[in-house]
């Protein structure tokens, strides 16, 4: 399958969990089509990119290994995704690789997520946490904030500093997170 042709069968996915795990399998099954599927999440003002992250973020959820030889594409271009309806799932497969990483079980994960890849995940989710983003994204970054900080000392002090910042101009959403974040934080300071 071309990326042309991939394109046109991105037309198909929609909202369902259904057509999202169908063409997440697909691209599974035919792993020739990540580096196509990532070029057209990476199509950031097209909305069909949008729909390139909702596989893009299943297949990571069923199969997350399979985004191993695809890391510097994925971190190196996340950044430059701006449309709420990718963003969502963009910062969903960060909150995957981090949760992969820091993870009890072994896995392929933990070997192949770079200093690089970190500090590219490290970067995005603090500008979704600053920037006017939807409740989604800002939740995956405080989980994935909160890991890293594990490693990275400087990063729960910012974490805190921006949740009790933006905590009274939030959503509920927002605040039941950001409350569980500052709990957690609480107990290991």
């Amino acid at each position: 399958m071309t990326t042309e042709q991939l394109y046109n069968e991105l037309n198909y996915v929609n909202h369902s969990r259904e057509k999202r795990l169908y063409y997440a399998n697909l691209v599974i099954d035919n792993p020739e089509l990540i580096p196509k599927l990532l070029e057209i999440l990476f199509m950031v003002n097209d909305k069909i990119s949008c729909r390139a992250a909702w596989v893009f973020e299943f297949m990571s959820g069923e199969n997350l290994e399979s985004s191993i030889p695809y890391l510097d594409s994925f971190t190196d271009n996340m950044s430059k995704v701006h449309q709420d309806s990718a963003v969502r799932p963009v910062a969903k497969v960060c909150e995957y690789l981090v949760k992969a990483y820091y993870s009890k079980h072994d896995n392929r994960i933990k070997t192949s997520l770079t200093e690089k890849h970190k500090e590219k995940i490290i970067e995005a989710c603090f500008d979704w946490m600053i920037n006017d983003e939807k409740i989604a994204p800002k939740a995956y970054a405080m989980n994935s904030l909160f890991l890293l900080g594990k490693d990275y000392d400087w990063i729960h002090p910012e974490l805190v500093m921006i949740l009790e910042r933006d905590y009274q101009m939030q959503s509920s959403g927002f605040k039941a997170r950001a409350r569980h974040i500052l709990k957690k934080l609480e107990v290991r300071s």
